[in-house]
């Protein structure tokens, strides 16, 4: 497994902003970085995932239009910007690294996790 770190986390109001972080230790065996959340009593959800090597992102439908995902190789840093907060986006936000062969954003397919960092938006 590699080391992630997550940074970026807080509480907003809805309509708000939050730019989220994850430092990642240098890896080669990944293809694809990518954030989950996971509300209490929910399962983990995909958020948004990355290719490692040409940048083609995938996002689920219910953050398209509001965040965007992007990554920096050369400070093996992944980030996600999040725009126009909803409260339904409370979650505990992980970032991971994985090998997907199908859907980019099924959480089995991801071996690497960071330990997470929460986001709270309120009404």
């Amino acid at each position: 497994q590699v080391q992630l770190v997550e940074s970026g986390g807080g509480s907003v109001q809805a309509g708000g902003s939050l730019r989220l972080s994850c430092v990642a230790a240098p890896f080669t065996y990944s293809t694809h970085m990518a954030w989950f959340r996971q509300a209490p009593g929910k399962e983990r959800e995909g958020v948004a995932s990355i290719t490692v090597g040409g940048g083609r992102t995938h996002y689920a439908d219910s953050v398209k239009g509001r965040f965007t995902i992007s990554r920096d190789n050369a400070k093996n840093t992944l980030y996600l910007q999040m725009n126009s907060l909803k409260p339904e986006d409370t979650a505990m936000y992980y970032c991971a690294l994985g090998r997907p062969w199908g859907p980019p954003l099924n959480r089995y397919d991801y071996d690497s996790w960071g330990q997470g960092t929460q986001v709270t938006v309120s009404s």
